[in-house]
């Protein structure tokens, strides 16, 4: 999720929120240790589910099916879905499926094919503190552009976390990320961004993937946790939203990927707290 998702949502006409899940605009936090305690334990949710996800996306499943999934699961690990009822989506769940780009519903009557470049967002809310992670899956034989297109924005988002450290700048992650996309031959969606997260799932700052003048380019701290999520085209970066007011697609019906994790600011670099290799 992201920063213009956001704004997508102050759109919205059903903004009924759920429960203490209310945004608040704080600005940016700075952690204490017991909420990164906390949200390590949110990230692990997140990343246990994804990776279940992963493992389970088939030919002939629906996106409702994962989606049913995946709100089970995050319940049954005591936590309740971050975007379920936010701000009226009606899943925990994103389900985007090739040249959808980001925020696709899931339903009953969309079948995962052979080929498909499956996105899954989620988020979990525990004990007050959200996690937020998005994998690209690649539902059996896939082209080769999909394959390459899923391969560099996973690149890409490593490529932005390296660059995580105190006195680095936001701009140093946008560089890395679409330095690389653009040596590839991809494009990067400027329409979405990353985010600060915690109590709320979306906080400031906005973490952009490009370089630009337009957002405020902040000075990373230890303590701060943030959402990096790099979007890529295979084509072009325009987008539009479909009549449904959620689903965003390529313009010019090229493929879309996204890689998505909730990061800890260290003294020292960065923790991946939606780690699904160390689960």
């Amino acid at each position: 999720m992201n920063k213009l998702f956001e704004n997508l949502l102050s759109s919205t006409r059903n903004t009924e929120s759920i429960g203490p899940r209310i945004e608040q605009r704080r600005g940016i936090e700075i952690k204490s240790g017991r909420e990164i305690e906390i949200m390590r334990k949110s990230g692990k949710i997140v990343a246990t589910v994804l990776s279940e996800i992963n493992s389970m996306a088939k030919p002939g499943l629906t996106t409702g099916d994962l989606d049913k999934y995946a709100e089970s699961r995050i319940r049954e690990l005591g936590a309740v879905p971050s975007f379920k009822g936010y701000h009226g989506f009606p899943a925990s769940i994103c389900a985007s499926i090739n040249n959808e780009v980001v925020h696709g519903i899931p339903s009953s009557k969309r079948v995962i094919k052979e080929g498909d470049l499956l996105k899954v967002d989620t988020g979990a809310y525990f004990e007050g503190y959200h996690g937020d992670s998005c994998i690209t899956v690649c539902v059996g034989e896939v082209t080769e552009e999909a394959r390459r297109l899923s391969r560099v924005a996973q690149d890409a988002l490593r490529a932005g976390l390296e660059q995580i450290k105190p006195k680095n700048t936001l701009l140093d992650i946008a560089g890395a990320i679409e330095d690389l996309v653009n040596s590839e031959g991809f494009s990067v969606v400027e329409d979405y961004t990353g985010h600060g997260v915690g109590r709320n799932l979306h906080e400031e700052p906005s973490v952009f993937n490009f370089r630009t003048n337009d957002l405020p380019n902040v000075t990373l701290r230890p303590g701060m946790t943030l959402a990096v999520e790099p979007i890529l085209n295979a084509g072009n970066k325009k987008c539009k939203t479909l009549r449904d007011g959620w689903t965003v697609i390529t313009k010019d019906g090229g493929l879309s990927a996204q890689w998505e994790h909730t990061i800890l600011v260290t003294n020292n670099g960065c923790d991946i707290l939606t780690d699904r290799d160390n689960l």
